[in-house]
């Protein structure tokens, strides 16, 4: 693997832009960044190629700002994201949250790419994005989002969330 200096020079502003768009605070995105790296630096001694490095990269990224969130206690829960897009078809914030909790459920038995890329989704990756770190084209992740959320959505109706 090249060393970090050139990996931080051809893929800081990738990770960059994604924290922004995690975090949407520029500050606290170049803050992001910086641990990001320092983790990468940890990390790199049991970096083994199973995935692109960009890939490796977004991913210690999501960790970083995800902890941050925790430690400053604002977190939003995958319920929270979800009961927000099932909140048009479920009548009241309750019901879309016990709707989300059981989608989360649901979405825990789709295969593992089909989870990570409706979570990747959820988080607001773009679908280039998503294709590139997933390792699929854009048209690809695109049906795959779709199906799993129509999947999801079925399954919910069937148990009686929908109406």
């Amino acid at each position: 693997m090249e060393n970090l200096e050139q990996l931080y020079l051809l893929y800081r502003g990738a990770v960059y832009r994604y924290l922004l768009s995690l975090c949407r605070d520029e500050h606290q995105a170049e803050e992001l960044l910086a641990e990001t790296f320092y983790q990468a630096l940890r990390a790199l001694p049991g970096y083994r190629g199973g995935a692109p490095v960009k890939t490796w990269l977004f991913g210690i990224a999501h960790n970083v700002w995800r902890h941050a969130l925790r430690r400053a206690g604002r977190e939003r829960a995958w319920e929270e994201r979800l009961a927000e897009e099932l909140a048009e078809n479920v009548e009241d914030r309750a019901a879309a949250r016990q709707a989300a909790a059981r989608a989360l459920e649901l979405l825990g038995q789709q295969a593992a790419r089909s989870q990570e890329i409706v979570r990747m989704r959820l988080a607001g990756w773009p679908f280039a994005q998503i294709a590139e770190a997933c390792g699929v084209s854009e048209a690809s992740a695109r049906v795959i989002d779709f199906r799993t959320r129509r999947a999801l959505r079925e399954a919910l109706e069937r148990e009686g969330f929908y109406e």
